[in-house]
């Protein structure tokens, strides 16, 4: 792991381009060191001035008498290169480089920017930026930026690769009293990234929460092995704006058909265990969420309510997510029972009535605390004209503070009647909502968090070895070597054995003759296919022959896909067709790849043949770090899974031979990086067994 502790926790800071104008990025960040309280030296860097906020000031970095951990350059970008050279030269151990006006204008400043990084790589100096607004820790009282303010102590982590949302956010946090352990703005990461700092938050003993908004992801594989690894100790929050494009709209395969132009994030970071936000508003519920309240047991909740209506709202979005209404058991009914009013209902959501004192909230909720079949509770209050609202809040705060392993989640349903509790409920860590659906929306990610974090240790590694590697690099070289993109299927066959995917056998044929002789061989039916690899859809020029049980079939079949792609079809030239063993029927599924610039092979698998495109049940993992759990997951999130069991009284497939193939396939594609798009549709799975049919391998 990069040690990038400078960042976080410097002994000491230059601020090159430090000054005494107002308005100027340099005195913003001087008084932001200054006001925040840093402990440690302070080197203001300007050859104009003698002090700046009563700190005597050094003409450059070199007149620095002591080392320096941490440089903040914030001069215009025509000078930033040399200073760069000068803070490498002084031993300067991390620098963050605020000035703007590199890649994010073009072509010249691009250039720059890799000067930058390359100075910053031969002197070993962490680099942060250029083109970002600095860096805060609450806990070593360092603001390194030009924020107007230092936030309140606390143990979310949120890195930024917005400028706006940073400022933004810090403002917000104020108002609403959330703490930070660290705030990170990376702008245009030149060399340190979202990675490197999750990684390093991933060890950070004053960070428990990670959030982070963020517009791009450059190196896949990498993120998804260093989130994989911090997920395990603490959550990791991401609000991605922006969308993939890459592999997105792939119009010549199925599996392309299949995905979305934001699928790949969403199937990372599912595998990664990353919970993604949908708003900013929703970033930050998480992370309040996660920070103060504990982690749920189970996917229990009991509901405590002085409003039916609200009861009911509840009830409903616990069911939308997937969550469970508790049972109380018979004890716990009971009491209730005498001990609430008639009109009160005791079963759960456990309604206390508009009436409702502080005793009988206090009763209600701790026997509902007390439940052994409650893992976590939801509290809502009403302002009517007879709930004492401040009263009510102390006995909240005493069962919370009780039953500190169950979370308790608050919900003011209501405005400024509740600003007074809302501040009580505030100082005591909990936070409040105003409507029950957001807390039951972050319940459901808080209990899929806990459930990955139950699988994540005992997964194992697809480890495929037995492949003839050589074999299938050979075909490759060939195709390439004829500017082709396209393999024919019986190339196609042949990579698949080589990697073991059991498939139906497919020979190349030249004429008539050949092909009968070839069927005579590999016994009928038989099913002749025009081999070309500029016609994507052989039926629709009817360039393909099923069932075909004689020599005479298949000679005259052979002619008359010739006649029909040459009417069709003038301007290809095709006089080679391919003869395919007909294969006993099986449940049809497909296995499928497109390659995303972020995260490699997106492997596909779901219900194949005429279903592809017609159900669209295809579930999705990254080949990258896949494992023998993510792939039974994949299989049991698709309807084809249902039929592959022994679906009304029907024998069971062979639901292991499928996992193989899926594994393989993941092998292959990582292998050969070439390899833009793969399907395998359809897939016939058997009792015993597997017989992939139509191959299709595109290259770049």
């Amino acid at each position: 792991m990069k040690d990038i502790t400078t960042f976080f926790k410097p002994k000491s800071v230059a601020v090159i381009g430090a000054s005494n104008k107002a308005g100027k990025v340099g005195n913003s960040v001087m008084k932001n060191l200054i006001n925040g309280k840093y402990e440690g030296e302070i080197y203001p860097i300007n050859p104009n001035e003698e002090t700046i906020e009563g700190i005597k000031v050094y003409r450059s970095i070199s007149e620095v008498p002591n080392s320096v951990d941490l440089g903040i350059i914030t001069i215009p970008v025509n000078a930033v290169i040399q200073c760069a050279q000068e803070c490498g030269q002084k031993g300067v151990k991390s620098l963050i480089v605020i000035t703007a006006g590199f890649k994010e204008i073009g072509e010249e400043g691009a250039l720059l920017e890799n000067q930058l990084a390359e100075i910053c790589k031969e002197y070993n100096m962490n680099l942060l930026g250029p083109n970002c607004l600095g860096a805060i820790d609450t806990h070593t009282k360092l603001n390194a930026s030009f924020a107007q303010m230092l936030p309140h102590k606390g143990d979310i982590a949120f890195i930024s690769q917005s400028g706006a949302m940073f400022v933004a956010i810090l403002d917000w946090s104020i108002t609403l009293g959330i703490g930070f352990s660290s705030v990170m703005s990376i702008g245009n990461k030149a060399q340190l990234s979202e990675i490197e700092l999750i990684e390093y938050l991933g060890e950070d003993p004053d960070t428990n929460v990670i959030v982070c908004y963020l517009e791009t992801i450059t190196n896949g594989s990498e993120f998804l092995r260093v989130a994989k690894k911090v997920t395990k100790k603490k959550p990791i929050i991401i609000l991605k704006a922006g969308t993939s494009e890459a592999g997105a709209k792939a119009a010549s395969s199925h599996t392309g058909s299949l995905v979305g132009s934001d699928f790949a994030y969403d199937v990372a970071f599912k595998q990664a265990g990353v919970i993604r936000a949908k708003s900013m508003q929703e970033l930050f519920n998480l992370g309040r969420a996660f920070s103060r309240l504990p982690l749920p047991k189970g996917d229990r909740v009991t509901v405590v309510t002085n409003a039916g209506g609200g009861g009911v709202i509840t009830s409903d979005s616990i069911e939308k997510n997937n969550l469970k209404m508790a049972t109380l058991n018979e004890e716990t009914t009971r009491e209730l029972k005498e001990n609430l009013p008639i009109e009160s209902n005791i079963s759960n959501p456990i309604d206390v009535l508009g009436d409702a004192s502080p005793e009988r909230y206090q009763f209600a909720l701790s026997k509902a605390s007390a439940d052994s079949n409650t893992d976590s509770i939801i509290v809502i209050t009403c302002p009517t004209g007879a709930t004492k609202i401040n009263e009510i809040t102390k006995e909240i705060i005493d069962i919370k503070n009780s039953y500190p392993d169950k979370p308790m989640f608050v919900v003011h349903m209501g405005g400024v009647s509740f600003n007074e509790s809302i501040e009580m409920l505030g100082k005591e860590g909990m936070p409040v909502y105003t409507f029950p659906e957001t807390c039951t929306q972050i319940l459901k990610e808080m209990i899929k968090y806990v459930e990955y974090k139950d699988t994540i240790n005992n997964e194992t590694l697809v480890n495929i070895t037995d492949v003839n590697y050589n074999g299938a690099k050979e075909i490759f070289e060939n195709v390439k070597s004829e500017n082709r993109t396209v393999l024919l299927g019986s190339e196609a066959a042949k990579i698949a054995e080589y990697y073991g995917i059991s498939a139906a056998p497919t020979i190349l044929t030249r004429n008539a003759d050949e092909a009968a002789n070839v069927a005579e061989k590999i016994g009928y039916p038989v099913v002749l296919k025009i081999a070309s690899d500029k016609i994507l859809h052989k039926t629709d020029v009817g360039g393909v022959k099923v069932g075909l049980n004689s020599y005479e079939e298949v000679k005259s079949g052979f002619m008359e896909i010739l006649e029909n792609v040459k009417r069709t079809c003038p301007d290809i030239e095709a006089n080679t067709i391919e003869i395919q063993k007909m294969m006993p029927k099986g449940i049809e599924t497909i296995i499928g790849m497109v390659r995303d610039v972020q995260f490699g092979p997106i492997i596909a698998f779901g219900m194949g043949g005429i279903y592809v495109n017609l159900i669209k049940d295809a579930s999705f993992r990254v080949a990258e770090g896949l494992t023998h759990e993510a792939i039974q997951e994949q299989l049991s999130e698709t309807k084809a899974y249902t039929l592959l069991k022994g679906y009304r009284g029907e024998e069971g497939s062979d639901i292991t031979a499928v996992k193989n193939v899926i594994a393989r396939v993941a092998k292959l594609t990582l292998d050969f990086p070439e390899i833009s798009e793969l399907d395998i549709n359809p897939i016939f799975v058997y009792k015993n067994g597997i017989s992939a049919l139509d191959i299709k391998i595109t290259l770049k």
